[in-house]
């Protein structure tokens, strides 16, 4: 059970199988969080469909490996809520109520909103014409997401802390337009997000196809760390190595093993002296990776074999989503003075 009243909140598009990126950057962390907050982890289908509405039929699959992935890292679903956002027609409706008093021009320019219409198309007007109506309110609809269960702490990178400050924005908005305070302001809960690069030196993405996913074989994860970039400047394995200048292994291996200061040494000394070369300090990383996700991937084959326990895992969390949704909702509508129908 939680250690705080303080309630967590976030999410993760179902866009594909989930890599290395996303369990370092987030999941370690919210499998930290469950423990010592009230914590709502949403898989945000709805978001998907603003960039990915051409390819529908794709997403309920992806629901499907994201909620594996999750729950084979140890996202335990007795001390956190797991749900899907579609489930919760109460965040819809919150976000059509949001969207009643937030301004045009704060949408515009919200950078996350800038961020993905640069991901939908390089020519700006081939990028404009795939910016639907959806894809616009996608700041509301994210705002509507945290307010629906008042989060207040929202776990992200330094980075990241300027999105939230749309979420702060319409909640201080709501709550001067109707002179109450019942919104608490989301605020970042920090952590330690490390950028961890691709196969080909570029961030780690799908979209790049230069990710190690969590779900990957042990065979596919050693042919994918074998690509990797190391020190440009290392001609021959009897050159000596520059660890300040290895891209993608070495910066890896601090991940890996940052508990592990005397076999970090070992490996700076082996690479720089040099005792290894880059072939096998690469296999030797690759055995880290796989050891370390092991019995994730162990766990996650279990979790796939027995699909009426994940579906009755997603269900639970979606019932204990939208009752607490509901409740949200009902406050709402009485503060904003509306007549609520669906009252008994």
């Amino acid at each position: 059970m939680a250690s705080s009243d303080k309630r967590i909140m976030s999410g993760m598009r179902p866009t594909g199988r989930l890599h290395l990126g996303h369990y370092f950057g987030a999941l370690s962390n919210w499998v930290r969080f469950q423990s010592q907050y009230d914590s709502y982890f949403s898989i945000v289908d709805w978001h998907a469909l603003t960039t990915k509405f051409q390819n529908t039929r794709e997403v309920q699959g992806h629901i499907w490996e994201i909620a594996l992935d999750w729950l084979c890292v140890g996202i335990d679903p007795d001390a956190a809520t797991v749900y899907v956002q579609s489930a919760v027609p109460e965040i819809a409706e919150l976000h059509l109520l949001m969207s009643m008093l937030t301004p045009h021009n704060w949408v515009e320019r919200e950078p996350t909103l800038k961020d993905m219409v640069k991901m939908l198309d390089s020519d700006e007007s081939a990028a404009k014409e795939k910016i639907t109506y959806g894809l616009l309110g996608y700041p509301v609809l994210m705002t509507a997401d945290i307010l629906t269960f008042k989060g207040q702490l929202i776990p992200v990178g330094k980075d990241q802390e300027s999105h939230l400050e749309f979420a702060r924005d319409v909640c201080r908005r709501f709550n001067k337009l109707y002179d109450v305070d019942y919104f608490p302001e989301p605020k970042p809960e920090f952590t330690e997000t490390p950028l961890l690069k691709g196969i080909d030196g570029q961030k780690m993405g799908k979209s790049f196809n230069n990710d190690i996913k969590i779900a990957d074989t042990e065979s596919d994860t050693e042919k994918k760390v074998k690509q990797m970039i190391t020190d440009r400047t290392r001609l021959a394995k009897s050159d000596p190595g520059h660890t300040d200048l290895c891209e993608i292994p070495w910066p890896m291996y601090k991940v890996f093993a940052k508990d592990r200061p005397d076999y970090l040494a070992q490996v700076k000394n082996e690479c720089e002296t040099p005792l290894i070369g880059c072939v096998d300090c690469k296999k030797r990383l690759a055995g880290e990776v796989n050891d370390f996700f092991r019995p994730f991937r162990e766990k996650r084959e279990l979790l796939a074999a027995d699909p009426d326990r994940v579906r009755k895992i997603i269900e639970h969390g979606n019932s204990k989503a939208r009752k607490v949704a509901k409740q949200t909702l009902s406050e709402v509508r009485d503060i904003m003075g509306m007549v609520d129908w669906n009252k008994d």
